[in-house]
């Protein structure tokens, strides 16, 4: 199959060395990205292995897109078995990195084991060498990034622009949140894979080199790539994502009532208008940033003109860390929370969870319930709250472990608000109630990001209110996705890769014929797999319910009933074909995970 490498790096980081394996396709539904990343895991990660233990598999993962004329295509992921949920991990970034990632020649790295001091891996086309860098303990992601392509990046005759993913110390210090950065501004953020990193004493790792896939149509790929161009450059979606990016949901669910405000008691905040992305851009020098083939832009390159943070410069913040910490943190000023998202690249440490996790503290101490000194609105609590996490100080120790178990320590398992160990994304599930089977189901935790389904019910495609009906349609947007994270794409292209076109790319990428019915297979297959893979770490439908916090009605009345979640988490099990537990059937002819 073409639009491979036909490669995969395995690195012992405890012995130092690496094997080079060809890869195996038997039986794996798609050649690359998530798919093939899932099957790694169920290959290799021990049943029931702590997350930061040596044992730990973390896999590192470019698609069949990446490096080519794909527009959205410059992406990578990074899959592991959890330190926040003890599930199934998988987080993405994009940025210019991910194209020094698969110019090494891999299509999967495969790290495991733990170095005595802390190390810097250097990929390459030959494989891997290692740099012991106790010099940069402690140090925050920007400086560390810019070390480590200073002084590890491979070199080469040919080789193109080196990239590096690095940890901050979040992610030394293990805090069950922490991130991968890359390109300064980018993250692979949930999960906590940047402590599972840091359990293997990784600072980070560089990339470079010459090679390049293999499309099986290399110029059927560039006249589709110029025609994708064409269709889309000028579309509603493009212009408005270029615009205002994803600050632009600010204003949309606060009229909806589904932005998560003073830690999920109610869906609007009346300072919205102050932290909404058309005060952002009107206040500050804003220009819109893409990643490498996007000609959409959606990041924002900003400085702050003005106050007490003036001349910081940040790409950022984007929808989700608005509405952490100025929704459910009550923050009222749109530079503050810039400067907390700044805090938290720097840090290493994931904004959606720092957010909730500091709201959770703020709640807490006005029931009385917690003697901490933070409280809704203070910028400056939270910011020290901040520190404390990354540096596992005081009440940041506690914190620093993820909600499930901090709340747990605390007394305040009643009030946290998650799935599985994460906190949800900033859309109601009382208002758009397909958002709670999505929080439900996905395999990572409370993700927004494995169905996007808050477009269909704001879009009217159906009902936001609905069940009947719901689990299908939420199937077939969870299905396209996972076709998504297996090439690798950029989810904000989703309007445009329908089925039709998903196919012909992936026909002009590998050779193969591939149509609606079977890339829905396939991706069927591949959630199969990650389900497997939670099942195996000891998933049980009660995993999947939504906490209690959520079944409670908004002040605007707003509700979903345990219930109405009931049915549309049966139809959903029914519709994948899985059993009422939620375990997916053994089908004729496969054994479940396969074989790489």
């Amino acid at each position: 199959m073409k639009g491979t490498h036909g490669r995969i790096l395995f690195i012992d980081v405890t012995e130092r060395s690496f094997t080079i394996e060809p890869l195996g396709d038997d039986g794996l539904p798609l050649p690359g990205g998530k798919a093939l990343a899932t099957r790694l895991l169920l290959e290799h990660n021990p049943a029931g292995v702590d997350p930061l233990s040596p044992d730990n598999r973390l896999v590192i993962a470019t698609g069949p897109c990446c490096g080519t004329s794909a527009w959205g295509g410059s992406r990578y992921g990074v899959f592991s078995k959890s330190p926040q949920t003890g599930f199934y991990a998988e987080s993405y970034s994009g940025g210019k990195t991910p194209e020094a990632i698969d110019r090494a020649g891999f299509d999967a790295v495969v790290i495991s084991g733990a170095a005595r001091t802390l190390t810097a891996l250097a990929v390459h086309p030959d494989g891997c060498d290692f740099h012991e860098v106790p010099h940069l303990a402690g140090a925050e992601t920007y400086a560390a990034e810019d070390a480590l392509l200073a002084d590890y990046a491979p070199e080469g005759e040919g080789y193109g622009r080196p990239g590096a993913m690095v940890i901050g110390p979040a992610g030394e210090k293990l805090v069950a949140f922490s991130v991968i950065e890359n390109d300064y501004w980018r993250s692979a953020g949930r999960c906590g894979l940047g402590a599972v990193l840091g359990s293997k004493k990784i600072k980070g790792l560089v990339f470079a080199g010459d090679r390049k896939r293999e499309a099986a149509d290399p110029e059927g790929l560039k006249r589709f790539a110029a025609a994708f161009l064409k269709a889309n450059i000028d579309s509603p979606a493009t212009k408005a994502y270029r615009a205002r990016g994803t600050t632009q949901m600010v204003a949309l669910m606060n009229t909806v009532g589904a932005f998560p405000s003073r830690y999920w008691s109610a869906g609007t905040c009346d300072h919205w208008e102050r932290i909404s992305g058309d005060t952002f851009h009107e206040q500050h020098d804003v220009t819109p940033h893409a990643c490498l083939k996007c000609f959409m832009a959606c990041g924002r390159k900003a400085r702050i003109k003005s106050g007490p943070h003036k001349g910081l410069t940040i790409e950022g913040p984007e929808y989700e860390t608005i509405y952490s910490f100025g929704g459910l943190c009550m923050i009222r000023n749109i530079d503050e929370i810039a400067h907390l998202n700044d805090l938290c690249d720097r840090l290493g440490l994931d904004t959606i969870s720092a957010g909730n996790v500091c709201a959770l503290v703020a709640e807490a101490a006005s029931q009385g319930r917690l003697d901490a000194p933070v409280t809704y609105g203070d910028a400056d609590t939270i910011s020290a709250l901040l520190e404390q996490i990354a540096n596992r100080d005081g009440l940041g120790d506690i914190l620093a472990d993820g909600i499930l178990r901090g709340a747990e320590r605390l007394g305040l398992s009643d009030m946290a608000v998650h799935v599985k160990g994460m906190e949800p994304a900033g859309y109601d599930p009382r208002v758009l109630k397909g958002m709670g089977l999505t929080y439900g189901t996905s395999p990572r935790g409370a993700c927004h990001l494995r169905t996007t389904f808050y477009k269909a019910e704001l879009s009217g495609m159906i009902p936001s209110d609905a069940i009947e009906g719901k689990a299908d349609l939420l199937i077939n947007f969870e299905d396209r996705l996972v076709i998504f994270d297996c090439l690798i794409l950029c989810r904000f292209y989703r309007d445009m890769y329908d089925w039709a076109t998903l196919s012909e790319l992936l026909t002009l990428v590998t050779g193969e014929s591939w149509d609606k019915t079977s890339l829905r297979r396939a991706a069927s297959l591949v959630v199969d797999d990650t389900r497997r893979f939670n099942v195996r770490e000891g998933l049980t439908p009660d995993d999947d319910l939504l906490p209690r916090k959520l079944h409670e009605a908004l002040p605007s009345g707003h509700v979903i009933t345990r219930e109405e979640y009931a049915l549309l988490l049966n139809d959903y099990y029914r519709l994948r074909g899985w059993d009422e537990s939620g375990v997916p059937r053994s089908e004729s002819g496969r054994q479940p995970g396969g074989k790489i």
